[in-house]
Order: C-alpha cells, then sequence, then structure tokens
C-alpha cells in the first residue's frame, strides 16, 4: 500500500548497491532531524548465511556510531518479493535498535525497510509504523538533499570528552579468580559515579572556537536531566534567553560566524570539550574533621591498576541545553565504552590489557 503523507529524505551521498543479495546495510538517523531522514549508512559488518549476527553487530555499532545518531532502518538488495524482503530489513533493524538501547520496548517504533534491485540499483522504501503492524507501506516520495554536509552541521556542533581512568583491584594472592568480579564491581562504582549529585561537568569551547571568547561552565550532576528521552527534549532557539547554567545551549560555545566553506565540512564543526572532575571542595553547611577508615587485609592481597582511556564523540544540534547534552549524549557514551573495556579486559585481566581504538564515520556512506 502506497502512503503520500509521508516522504522519505536522504542527506548523504548516494547509496552504494551491490549485487550481492545477502548485502544489508543499517540506516543511520538521528532524533535532532525530521522523521524519516537517512543522513548515513552502515554496511553490516557480522553476518553469516542465516543473517545478521547480532549481540556482535551491536557491539561493533555502538563502538562505530556517534551517540546523537540512531540506526532508523535496514535496507536489504534482493530481488524477491519487495514487502517480504522490506519486513526481514524492518525486524532486524529493531532487533538491532533493542540491543544498542537494552530495552525490550522501543520508544519510536516507526522503522524503514528499504529493498534495493541488485540490477538497476532502484531502492524503494517502506514503513513500518509499530511492531505489532503487518502492513508496510511504500513511501513516496524520496527526496536527495542538495548539501547533506550543509544539512548536518549548519545547525549541529560535536561534544568531546576525553576520560583517563587508573582503576586499583585489589584481589587475594591465593584467589586471583576473584579479580574478575572485583574488576566488574569496580566498572560499575564508576558508572554510578557518573550521575552522583557531586559530580562536576567542565563545559568550554575548543579551541578552534577561541575567537569568540566564552567562559567555561561547571555544571553539577544534581543539576543534569535523565528523564527526558532525546526526542522529546525541547530545543531552544537564538530568542531564549536564561540565566540558569544548565539551561545554557550547545551554541553558546559554538563560532558565532562562519564563512560558507566553514560550515560545509565535518572536519570543521565546533568542538565543545566536557572535562569530569570529581568535586570535593564543595561549601559544607558542617564543619567536621576529616576520617579516615582502616580495613586490614585478612590474607595476602595484591593490587593491579588497570589503566585506559575513554574518549566520547558526540553529535548535537546547537539548540540543546547543556543539561541534556551531558545526560543523554556524553553520560551515555562513557558507559558504552566503559562497559566495552571491561568486556576486552575481562579475558586478559591479570595478563595484559588491549589497546581500543575508536573509528568514526561522522556522515555519508561506509
Amino acid at each position: 500500500m502506497e502512503k503520500n503523507t509521508r516522504s522519505i529524505r536522504i542527506d548523504c551521498p548516494k547509496l552504494l548497491i551491490t549485487r550481492n543479495e545477502s548485502d544489508l546495510q543499517w540506516l543511520i538517523g538521528s532524533p535532532f532531524f525530521p522523521p524519516l531522514t537517512i543522513i548515513s549508512t552502515f554496511r553490516c559488518i557480522h553476518s553469516n548465511s542465516s543473517g545478521p549476527d547480532f549481540p556482535k553487530e551491536s557491539e561493533e555499532i555502538r563502538t562505530l556510531l556517534l551517540k546523537g545518531f540512531d540506526v532508523i532502518g535496514a535496507l536489504i538488495v534482493g530481488k524477491s518479493d519487495p514487502e517480504k524482503t522490506a519486513a526481514r530489513a524492518v525486524e532486524a533493524a529493531r532487533k538491532l535498535k533493542k540491543l544498542l538501547t537494552g530495552t525490550t520496548k522501543l520508544e519510536n517504533e516507526e522503522t524503514i525497510g528499504a529493498v534495493a534491485d541488485p540490477d538497476t540499483g532502484d531502492i524503494r522504501f517502506f514503513l513500518s509504523e509499530t511492531e505489532s503492524s503487518t502492513n508496510f507501506e511504500l513511501v513516496n516520495p524520496v527526496s536527495y538533499g542538495d548539501n547533506p554536509e550543509k544539512f548536518v552541521w549548519e545547525s549541529g556542533c560535536l561534544l568531546l570528552c576525553q576520560l583517563p581512568i587508573k582503576l586499583p583491584v585489589c584481589y587475594p594472592a591465593n584467589k586471583p579468580s576473584d579479580a574478575e568480579s572485583i574488576f566488574s564491581r569496580a566498572i560499575e562504582a564508576v558508572i554510578a559515579k557518573f550521575k552522583d549529585p557531586n559530580v562536576v561537568y567542565l563545559v568550554k569551547a575548543s579551541n578552534r572556537a577561541s575567537l569568540d571568547v566564552v567562559q567555561p561552565v561547571i555544571l553539577r550532576g544534581s543539576e543534569l536531566g535523565f528523564d527526558a528521552a532525546v526526542a522529546n527534549i525541547e530545543l531552544l532557539d537564538e530568542a531564549a534567553q536564561n540565566s540558569e547554567k544548565k539551561l545554557l545551549r550547545c551554541a553558546h560555545f559554538c563560532l558565532k560566524s562562519k564563512s560558507t566553506s566553514q560550515l560545509l565540512s565535518a572536519e570543521n564543526a565546533d568542538i565543545i570539550q566536557i572535562s569530569v572532575l570529581l568535586n570535593r571542595s564543595e561549601k559544607s553547611p558542617k564543619c567536621s574533621a576529616p576520617a579516615v577508615e582502616y580495613f586490614p587485609a585478612m590474607d595476602e592481597t595484591r593490587l593491579l591498576i588497570v589503566d585506559f582511556k575513554l574518549e566520547v564523540l558526540c553529535y548535537a544540534v546547537q539548540g540543546i541545553p547543556l543539561m541534556h547534552a551531558i545526560s543523554k549524549l556524553i553520560i551515555p557514551g562513557l558507559i558504552d565504552q566503559l562497559i566495552s573495556m571491561k568486556k576486552m579486559n575481562l579475558p586478559y585481566l591479570l595478563t595484559q590489557h588491549p589497546e581500543v581504538t575508536f573509528y568514526i564515520s561522522l556522515v555519508g556512506s561506509l
């Protein structure tokens, strides 16, 4: 059934179609853009004859995909029944999204299933609005943006958070197997700290944006907003004036004027740097002497230092308030990387620690 009230907008380089009928691509959008807007594609990396290996694929996408971008559908190359192929694409996209979000029910169930003809390269786009629906509606028209990079970066910016961590792990010398559970609990403790009311987030413009002198801003964990979903966050326009630091727009740290050429490049995007600090100098209403607790080890104990550096890069529109940019983009990104580091380090905890490099595609097609 064809649906004329909606349209697909493609704001990335022309979709690359192969003749391989087992090929699958993830369609990437953003909650900051209009619905059904495709701004990039990721080729499915982990698959076999029966389809994608979803656990491995979700780990890969979680590492590659910047916070601020989402999987909104899938494209399958095939010559069989288009609607049935679209149903397979939608099912695969929803399964991946559930693994990425850690939920069994998706807040936004609207999902695109695209089918490409391997001979002609023609693509048909179908829309499934709910998980329980068996109807897949053919969506027309499909429009291609004239300047994809301008669409993404004219009102967008990058958030960068680099966090070195040295994690001490004390474990019994006669029970080295306990090191894994102790290390896991230490990671969970670090994750909990990100939402602690006493944690401080220092926000400042990068050197690239230093032409406009902007003072850094400090936000405490107690000022962040964790309840609203990204799609439901109210974006503030230039006319919005607010004295509260937490409601400052990301635009506050972006260049106020740019040349046309600068607007069109991800390499020249505004970068907002965010540092995580554990505040221990806040004024206390009570005066008290420092206290020290001593916990003697009953048996011989060994100390292991796990040393790694988190580096999170997120995409945000300039109208998003800082309180939401940190709580809904930076913190989830830090948590995802910590969990990935835990999984990679556990098998080698007592031997060597693997080095992790994150490869990122900002816009376009992988």
